[in-house]
């Protein structure tokens, strides 16, 4: 009688793991196919960062393309020998910086830029911005912040100039 109780209730079990994954997988699928509806955005950038992006292109145009909006995959090859590459993707993909200056003969990524407003000041903001700046110190590429969108275009060239010195040095 026990047995039979035994298999009564396994075979209930394996009926009921079978709907419940059923459903679960259904759902996927129907995830999966829908069809979503986009709108074009009306600017790539915020207004701050559309007002500094013309004025850092006035203060390098001679040298270097600037380039808004760049995800850190698109900088830091994550194939690095003895890591796992699917975990270190994973830990740079969806972050982005605001701008990167790239030789305007090479397109070779030379500066990376971040305008720092008020949301940089969050406690989740600060532990991302260390970890992207100790990615690009170990990359040996620099990142410079500015705070002030206002900067005067000479000041952006002599930051600029500083970065590069302190990579070189190190």
């Amino acid at each position: 009688m026990e047995l039979y109780i035994i298999i009564i209730s396994v075979v209930l079990i394996a009926i009921l793991v079978r709907i419940v994954s059923s459903n679960s997988s259904s759902k996927r699928k129907v995830f999966k196919n829908n069809t979503y509806s986009y709108l074009a955005k009306s600017s790539l950038m915020s207004k701050t960062e559309s007002d500094f992006f013309i004025k850092l292109n006035r203060a390098v145009s001679e040298r270097y393309y600037v380039f808004p909006q760049v995800h850190l995959s698109a900088l830091l090859d994550h194939k690095v020998k003895g890591q796992e590459w699917k975990y270190a993707f994973s830990h740079v993909n969806g972050k982005s910086v605001d701008y990167v200056l790239c030789d305007r003969s090479t397109l070779a990524p030379a500066y990376v830029i971040e305008l720092d407003d008020f949301t940089h000041e969050r406690s989740d903001r600060i532990e991302r911005d260390r970890e992207v700046e100790r990615m690009f110190q170990e990359a040996r590429l620099p990142l410079v912040r500015f705070k002030n969108k206002d900067i005067l275009e000479s000041e952006i060239v002599q930051a600029l100039v500083d970065a590069r010195l302190s990579v070189n040095v190190q």
